[in-house]
């Protein structure tokens, strides 16, 4: 069976033209900021994924959906995620690109 392969680089800037795309995309920017964040977190405590849930005292799995953008974790989890990874949670309000009337 012969596939061609798309590089995602390429693939990605086809998905841009569609406006569609583009709006869902968008719509997730602060879930994806969060799972970078959680995965930037984890990579400078110099942690695996298994040693952070054990310093959490929960499951792999679960530090895997958290930075995989599954689920939207509490403050709670979060203060967990951050003294875990020997860093402070710090949550901030930026003004929105558009306010609502």
């Amino acid at each position: 069976m012969n596939r061609k392969m798309i590089p995602v680089a390429e693939a990605f800037a086809e998905w841009r033209r569609d406006p569609d795309y583009v709006a869902a995309y968008d719509s997730l920017e602060g879930e994806f900021a969060l799972a970078s964040a959680l995965i930037a977190a984890r990579t400078r405590a110099g942690l695996t994924q298994a040693q952070l849930a054990a310093r959490m005292h929960t499951t792999q799995a679960v530090v895997a959906r958290l930075e995989g953008g599954q689920s939207k974790p509490s403050t709670r989890t979060l203060e967990r995620f951050a003294a875990a990874t020997c860093m402070r949670l710090r949550i901030s309000f930026e003004p929105a690109a558009s306010r609502p009337k």
